[in-house]
């Protein structure tokens, strides 16, 4: 007889606030918008997340990966471009460059803490490398400094992958600050949860402006394209068991 037993790695934390929450978002009726802005729990939020983690401008999303694809939307990455990404990762952190057509660059990572390798970020750069995606793997910071060192001499963009290190810090800055902008997940396995969910954080006003276009069809607010989009968005009973989470 098998007596194996499925161990559970993780198991989400709900409490009666968020239990309520969702009965209060079905009985409004009003269960996502699509205003430029997002409804009111998704703004509510995106306030109370930038204040904890310290940055100007937070957008939240319907998931981690979409939080990715907008970000590299948003910096125009596109074929012929490059993007450099750890060589141990989960998926999304490929595919989301493949989907632009762009390339990823492998680079190799530290055997102490499985980040990116910032001596052989330098050796990969070339003149069509765009972005950088240091991923803080496990809730362990990627090595920032130098990571940020590399990538201003070559003038290409930092795109931290923070989605499982929510709350984690790097020389008293919290993961999610540091670079020019970055993502976070809330699926089921992750620090916080609301089912999915995700959120992209900025302290460039600019990005923040296109962030919020490319999540809602690339609108602005004429319900005009202006960019590309995809419908990204948030719904609010994700938003409001997510600011309870947080």
């Amino acid at each position: 007889m098998n007596t194996m037993k499925n161990i559970q790695l993780n198991r989400p934390i709900i409490g009666d606030d968020e239990l309520q929450e969702v009965i209060k978002v079905l009985s409004s009726g009003c269960l996502t918008n699509s205003s430029l802005k997002g409804g009111e729990r998704v703004q509510r939020f995106e306030e109370s997340l930038g204040k904890y983690l310290g940055v100007k401008h937070v957008v939240a999303v319907n998931s981690g990966t979409s939080a990715l694809q907008a970000s590299l939307l948003a910096l125009g990455v596109g074929a012929g471009d490059e993007v450099l990404l750890p060589s141990f990762s989960f998926i999304p952190t490929w595919e989301t460059v493949l989907l632009t057509g762009a390339k990823p660059v492998l680079v190799d990572i530290m055997v102490d803490d499985f980040t990116m390798n910032p001596n052989d970020l330098e050796r990969k750069i070339t003149p069509r490398s765009r972005v950088v995606i240091p991923v803080h793997l496990y809730g362990y910071p990627a090595k920032m400094t130098d990571i940020l060192n590399v990538a201003e001499m070559n003038q290409i963009h930092v795109l931290e992958d923070a989605s499982q290190s929510l709350g984690a810090s790097y020389n008293g800055l919290k993961t999610g600050s540091i670079g020019d902008l970055a993502t976070f997940s809330f699926s089921g396995g992750k620090v916080i949860t609301c089912g999915e969910g995700g959120a992209i954080t900025t302290n460039n006003d600019e990005l923040f402006e296109t962030l919020r276009k490319t999540r809602n069809h690339g609108l602005n607010e004429d319900s005009a394209v202006v960019t590309r989009g995809l419908n990204l968005r948030m719904p609010e009973m994700e938003a409001g068991i997510a600011y309870f989470q947080l």
